[in-house]
């Protein structure tokens, strides 16, 4: 086993390196650079910044130069938009709340999720199956940018339960947090209950009930895990989904997490900051779907590790 978990890890690499090459080229070769502005650079001046910043020199030297300073010096460089500060403290800042945004979101789309597809699954067929699955297409079905404008009319500026912005107290997190998590509580309901369907009807279970146990441990302590199967494949990239995806909701709740940043260094053609940023979140994306497949197997015992 964890001869598998280094060999997963390590293999990380080569996928990181061919996204952070990717991610440098398609950047470097879409139209405008970061000096453009609504008032253009005189031709002499604009020819001094680009030496200045190394953007005279050939672009494949530039991008060497450029993964040469990551991989010895962990640096991605200086912000153009935001002088005086380099990418890494940027990212330091931001990363912790979009982190902790991710973390809550995925624990309440749990909470929601799993309950709800166990219960569509118990009682398949009955109103309250139909009741859990008819909450859960609501939720995959409206977006965050509708649901998001409609907790602050209706919480904030109606009703003055919780603040309209920022991210400073529990109460803060409130509607940031459900407005991320509701689309993924959708997805693990849709998953649990079919994951619990499939797990109720095998042979274990059957045996587990033919012993006189409750409907309730046969649930909780049998047929849950098989159940969760599922739903530990899809943590990885829904983890990193709400990471990404919850640059709508730092925009809307003015949360200063990274996908604000982010969104900013695509704006302002801030390739250093938006390069960190993206990186950040590959490694992110890669490293959780790394550790589902290692869960994966810590769950079920059958899957072989190659």
């Amino acid at each position: 086993m964890s001869t598998y978990a280094i060999r997963r890890l390590l293999s990380l690499v080569p996928t990181l390196f061919v996204v952070v090459t990717l991610l440098f080229f398609l950047f470097r070769f879409a139209p405008g650079n970061v000096f453009d502005n609504e008032k253009a650079l005189p031709p002499e001046v604009l020819k001094n910044v680009e030496k200045q910043f190394g953007f005279d020199k050939p672009l494949i030297e530039q991008y060497f130069a450029w993964l040469g300073r990551i991989v010895t010096e962990g640096s991605f460089g200086y912000s153009f938009k935001y002088p005086g500060r380099t990418v890494e403290e940027i990212i330091g800042t931001t990363l912790p709340v979009s982190m902790e945004l991710g973390l809550w979101s995925m624990v309440t789309a749990l909470a929601i999720g799993v309950p709800l597809g166990i219960i569509g699954a118990v009682r398949q067929n009955t109103w309250k199956d139909s009741l859990a699955m008819a909450t859960a297409l609501l939720g995959i079905s409206i977006p965050r940018f509708v649901v998001a404008p409609l907790l602050v009319l209706g919480l904030s500026l109606k009703l003055y339960l919780l603040p309209v912005a920022r991210w400073e107290s529990w109460r803060h997190m409130v509607m940031p947090v459900f407005c991320a998590a509701l689309p993924m509580a959708a997805y693990i309901a849709r998953l649990s209950r079919a994951g619990m369907l499939e797990v109720i009807r095998s042979d274990f279970v059957r045996t587990a009930r033919a012993k006189g146990l409750s409907e309730r441990k046969v649930i909780t302590k049998h047929a849950l895990k098989g159940a969760m199967l599922p739903v530990v494949s899809f943590l990885g990239p829904g983890f990193a989904g709400l990471l990404v995806g919850s640059l709508v909701i730092e925009k809307i709740f003015d949360i200063p997490g990274m996908g604000r940043y982010l969104v900013e260094a695509v704006q302002n053609r801030d390739h250093n900051l938006f390069l960190g940023v993206v990186v950040v979140y590959a490694v992110l994306l890669t490293v959780s779907n790394a550790v589902v497949d290692i869960a994966y197997k810590l769950l079920d015992p059958r899957v072989e590790l190659e």
